[in-house]
């Protein structure tokens, strides 16, 4: 094997030992991050805005959307054990697909045009899909396992949405007037957050070992 062969395969494995150190220590600060969790005035206290996913987002933009993804899984399964789960680990993969509803589009968008431009364009189209996602799993997946694990109608969590905001009278308006603004709330905020600081740490991630 030539010096230059050899050079290569030691970069390539320095690069994936250098991904897999990124990755545990992006999902471990996502896990703290998901452990402080702020509440909302229109929306029941269950829904809590955390910014775990700011560091998962700061991995996809560095390293990709498989990456990214990774990292989403890695600190859906380090907040389980830690945390455990009321929801026998329906609300985690839930929580799994809507993290990924966000982060990937952007990853995507943004990798075909590292730009700010493109950075932004792929925020945006994330937040806007995760609030689909979100909406569409907390309706037919994520309210009604809860309604069932804590033993209660789904009316009962409908009307801890009226105790907050008048507006939330169905579980159709519960959707409408609590998890999407939700959503979107998160996604901007996340996504705000993150296009202030990935200039500045992106160097730091980038560099060689």
């Amino acid at each position: 094997m030539s010096t230059d062969a050899v050079v290569k395969t030691k970069g390539n494995s320095g690069t994936k030992v250098r991904m897999m150190a990124q990755m545990g220590m992006l999902s471990a600060i996502a896990v703290v991050l998901m452990l402080l969790e702020i509440p909302l005035p229109f929306a029941p206290s269950f829904y809590e805005i955390d910014f775990s996913e700011v560091p998962v987002l700061i991995g996809c933009f560095t390293m990709g959307p498989l990456a990214g993804a990774i990292i989403e899984l890695l600190k859906i399964l380090l907040n389980f054990a830690i945390n455990g789960t009321a929801t026998a680990g329906v609300g985690e993969v839930a929580n799994f697909l809507i993290g990924c509803a966000f982060v990937i589009p952007a990853a995507v968008i943004y990798k075909k045009k590292r730009t700010r431009t493109g950075a932004i364009i792929g925020m945006v189209t994330g937040t806007l899909f995760m609030t689909f996602i979100g909406c569409f799993l907390n309706a037919f997946v994520l309210l009604p396992t809860y309604a069932k694990a804590f033993g209660m109608p789904i009316d009962a969590l409908v009307g801890m949405g009226t105790a907050v905001n008048s507006h939330i009278t169905s579980l159709t308006t519960f959707v409408i007037f609590a998890v999407a603004p939700f959503n979107l709330l998160k996604g901007f905020l996340v996504s705000l957050i993150v296009f202030l600081i990935y200039k500045k740490i992106s160097p730091i991630l980038k560099a060689r070992i």
